[in-house]
């Protein structure tokens, strides 16, 4: 594939006349971990609402393996099947742990979801878990779940919305150990909002600055940290209130 995977030109997003985003430009990578750093209302969840196309921008466009997105177009169903979010506070079904996983199989009528789900539960180590019903499982382990949901339909693109937030130590280590393997084994494109600059740091090969419904700064994670070039992003970096 020539060109970026992802190519957003002028995105605007507004709710009731409030900008949620405003002129954003970017290109996403094929194969890169992109994380999206700012603080909460900065428009970082709505643009990965924009990425996984359950919303349409108000202004601009998004395209996407070269299929456009705006408010008069849409890719095919098969792209948009390539890519898939894990939510901070995962919705699990009142089901067993593997009917949780098979369910993305089920819907796009699969053969081997048995095979596929004993899989993507040794990758998140909850293959002891397969039986039990997700609702009593504790936070880390249901979010390993919406991660093994999603691992499952191998997606061209994962898109992570504070996949660790309140989560204890342990599960964050594993989480991310989930994600960088992915991203190193499989090609997969990674993008991961989060508040948590040190997982920034450690997981991206690119870290953007969402500040007030703008883009204010896209760098190459070592020189995003080390030589910002925005006053607001040196600001941000050193732990200053920026908002």
């Amino acid at each position: 594939m020539s060109g970026p995977l992802y190519r957003l030109d002028d995105v605007h997003m507004a709710y009731d006349g409030r900008a949620v985003l405003a002129g954003l430009s970017l290109d996403v990578h094929e194969g890169e971990v992109l994380a999206l750093v700012g603080p909460s209302g900065a428009g970082k969840s709505t643009l990965l609402r924009l990425l996984n196309f359950l919303e349409t921008p108000t202004a601009g466009s998004i395209t996407y393996r070269g299929a456009r997105y705006d408010g008069d177009h849409a890719p095919p169903l098969a792209l948009q099947r390539e890519v898939t979010t894990v939510f901070q506070r995962p919705i699990l079904l009142n089901r067993r742990v593997d009917a949780n996983v098979a369910y993305g199989l089920r819907l796009r009528g699969r053969n081997d979801v048995a095979e596929r789900v004993q899989r993507a539960l040794d990758e998140v180590g909850l293959a002891a878990l397969a039986h039990q019903k997700a609702r009593t499982l504790s936070g880390g382990e249901a979010q390993r779940v919406a991660l093994a949901r999603a691992l499952v339909i191998e997606p061209r693109v994962l898109l992570l919305d504070e996949p660790t937030a309140n989560l204890d130590p342990y599960n964050v280590g594993l989480i991310e150990e989930i994600a960088r393997r992915l991203n190193a084994e499989h090609g997969t494109t990674i993008i991961l909002v989060t508040h948590n600059v040190f997982q920034a740091h450690r997981l991206a090969n690119r870290v953007g600055l969402l500040l007030d419904a703008r883009l204010i700064e896209l760098a190459e994670t070592q020189a995003f940290f080390d030589a910002p070039r925005d006053a607001r992003t040196r600001a941000f970096v050193r732990g200053e209130m920026v908002y």
